[in-house]
């Protein structure tokens, strides 16, 4: 079991846009049972923690059912956040707090960190990210949500190409 910050950015470190857009990611070309793809990570998520702005992107975004079968949680603040007929938990608090009921929830799979930058950045100021799979598109913003906004240190593992992206795995030092 790890928890893992599975995610894409810009060349420049940006994971949306000013406008917390990802069409600057979705019109790329990625193969999907390439290295580092969704599918083969998905299989070993047993739970997912994102932020309010992540969610409601999903939710704009993915009208309808909840896309993920694994208990999820969105750390927010606001209220009435969840659309009907998620299976979505809301949490305010701190992360620390949060992370047993997401490893047990887990049941000895992984723990999904699916963004943005700054629940990124609460979990590794708790040193709780095990990992971070990083897929880098061939672009750069110049603005937006920071990938990592706070200094850590990472060892690279393994690095890969799939279609328009460069791929690095990365675990604590």
């Amino acid at each position: 079991m790890a928890c893992v910050y599975y995610t894409a950015s810009s060349l420049d470190g940006y994971i949306v846009d000013e406008n917390a857009s990802l069409d600057w990611l979705t019109c790329r070309d990625i193969d999907s049972e390439g290295p580092f793809a969704i599918d083969a990570f998905m299989a070993n998520v047993g739970a997912l923690v994102m932020g309010a702005d992540t969610y409601r992107w999903i939710v704009d975004n993915h009208p309808g059912e909840w896309m993920y079968t694994q208990p999820s949680w969105v750390l927010t603040h606001r209220t009435g956040i969840v659309a009907d007929g998620h299976p979505v938990t809301t949490f305010d608090g701190d992360v620390t707090d949060l992370y047993p009921t997401l490893v047990s929830a887990a049941a000895d799979k992984d723990v999904w960190l699916v963004g943005g930058g700054d629940v990124a950045a609460q979990f590794a100021a708790a040193d709780l990210i095990d990992e971070m799979i990083v897929s880098y598109a061939p672009c750069t913003l110049g603005a937006g949500s920071r990938l990592l906004p706070i200094r850590s240190e990472w060892a690279l593992v393994a690095t890969a190409r799939n279609a328009d992206f460069v791929c690095a795995r990365w675990r604590k030092p």
